[in-house]
């Protein structure tokens, strides 16, 4: 009888534990550090982002045009959207919820609610990989028959400030979760466990060979080895009436020794095998001071600055078609009283939050016994007002003894544009439009074989870092502006000096 009495004490202190964090959770106190998913906006918001996300996701995986009448769909459609809500918008566990970019997407939602066993979310720095990974293990936590694992690579990545373990910290702190600091696991009122863990060296995995787990998620996986994350598939099981979901979940960016394998299983045979990957990225993400991010990756080289801030899983850390030691060191001077010309490759988009478009470039270069000598590079990106703007410029600066030429878009408007540029903006400067042929990539195949043989030489100047970071990650770079600009301007130049002779002085060169 006293048994039974302690046992009822504990479960009415548990109650009151629920009932008090309960009424925390609509204080106004507590208002500013949990969105409260009973918000209305919040829900009306979420609903309209899941009801477009799931007939998206549908139609894909179905390979049909339209299942607005199916009445099954809408039946599907309907038990997921609660679903959803229970599980993460009316989920008191989890204090954040998902994120919702500017375009309207919520690349969170997506993988939350994702059907597919196995799913890997992010490919981009500050995409929100860490929330969304502690999102989906909190989904389930009321009930009894749940449990979750968290890992990273070793304790001390857990451990860190915003990572997994410090997260869940700050969400959990004052809730009726217990937290066991000796085995790293939280354990909540239904009895369900959030356990994390790591497998630092090989063979650490084998210590969950007598473990169960319905949720298993794997932070940052390219740092693991391939036979560690697919070990943990064996702990992924529930018992036969279980309606809790087996999920395998991971995230991460490019790169890391684990990259190749990673690529493979989720970009080359994902699709096929049933293995999704949701990309995010930092422009996804509008929690984060994306400026000040940005400006903490221009630290880092080109390549790791392109996989972590455009998520991007094809760039070669070697070098494809350029390499930095091709150029040496930048020169003074240049050979004067050859022929020099200005070659523009035209955007017209401006910059926005959220976006990444491409640049105007202006290359102004000569040509001097077989060795091509970059003097200059004008790069911006603004309206076709200010290009025309700083174009006529530039064409004033360098004077009327530099040649000019643009490249020609497709099609009647880019013959249009460059009669615009030849009758009004250019009118007095030697000008014309070059229609070009074949990829980008073909076109800098020339120039690649110049700057491998040591005959592109860069003029000492503040553009020689933006010039050398596009260069050596094309064609797998966001950009190509740049290379374009400068295999059009070699292209042009190859065409009035021979390749390998003396050149010929110009009376326009200056």
């Amino acid at each position: 009888m006293k048994e039974f009495r302690r046992v009822e004490k504990r479960l009415d202190d548990v109650e009151r534990r629920i009932a008090d964090w309960q009424r925390r959770l609509e204080s106004e106190d507590h208002k500013s550090d949990v969105m409260v998913s009973g918000n209305s906006v919040n829900n009306v918001l979420g609903e309209e982002i899941f009801r477009k996300w799931f007939r998206n996701y549908k139609l894909s995986n179905q390979n049909v045009q339209d299942v607005s009448d199916d009445p099954d769909f809408v039946l599907k459609e309907g038990l997921m959207w609660k679903k959803y809500k229970r599980t993460v918008l009316d989920n008191w566990w989890i204090k954040w919820k998902p994120l919702i970019t500017l375009d309207g997407r919520s690349p969170q939602t997506e993988f939350l609610m994702c059907e597919e066993q196995e799913v890997m979310y992010g490919g981009a720095g500050g995409g929100g990989k860490t929330a969304a990974m502690l999102m989906g293990a909190l989904q389930y936590v009321t009930s009894s028959e749940y449990n979750a694992l968290l890992l990273r690579r070793t304790y001390p990545d857990l451990a860190l400030p915003k990572a997994l373990m410090d997260l869940a910290h700050k969400w959990l702190k004052g809730t009726p979760a217990r937290w066991n600091q000796q085995n790293h696991t939280y354990t909540f009122p239904s009895g369900a466990r959030l356990v994390f863990g790591y497998c630092e060296h090989a063979g650490d995995e084998e210590r969950y060979r007598s473990a169960e787990f319905q949720y298993i998620g794997v932070d940052e996986v390219t740092e693991w080895e391939e036979s560690q994350y697919t070990f943990l598939f064996s702990r992924l099981r529930r018992a036969k009436d279980s309606k809790v979901p087996l999920r395998m979940r991971c995230a991460t960016n490019p790169g890391g020794k684990g990259h190749e394998w990673v690529k493979q299983r989720f970009l080359i045979e994902g699709p096929k095998a049933g293995r999704i990957f949701i990309p995010a990225r930092l422009y996804d993400n509008t929690e984060i001071d994306q400026e000040s991010y940005i400006q903490s990756l221009m630290n880092l080289d080109p390549v790791r600055r392109e996989q972590i801030l455009n998520g991007n899983w094809d760039i070669n850390p070697t070098g494809h078609k350029f390499q930095r030691g091709w150029f040496k060191n930048p020169v003074e001077d240049y050979p004067r009283g050859y022929p020099i010309l200005r070659y523009w490759d035209k955007a017209a988009t401006e910059p926005k939050k959220g976006k990444d478009p491409d640049y105007t470039v202006g290359i102004k270069a000569t040509l001097v016994d077989g060795v091509f000598y970059v003097i200059n590079m004008v790069r911006f990106r603004g309206t076709p007002q200010l290009n025309e703007s700083t174009i006529r410029q530039t064409a004033e600066l360098d004077t009327v003894n530099v040649n000019i030429y643009m490249e020609q878009e497709p099609g009647s408007s880019g013959v249009n544009d460059i009669d615009h540029y030849a009758r009004r903006v250019l009118l007095g400067f030697s000008f014309r439009g070059v229609k070009t042929t074949g990829s980008k990539e073909i076109r800098s195949n020339p120039l690649s074989s110049a700057a491998e043989q040591g005959n592109v030489k860069l003029m000492q100047a503040h553009w020689n870092r933006a010039f050398l970071d596009e260069f050596e990650v094309f064609p797998e770079g966001t950009h190509d502006d740049i290379v374009d600009a400068t295999s059009g301007a070699y292209s042009k130049l190859t065409e009035i000096v021979p390749l390998g002779g003396s050149g010929v002085p110009s009376m326009f060169g200056n």
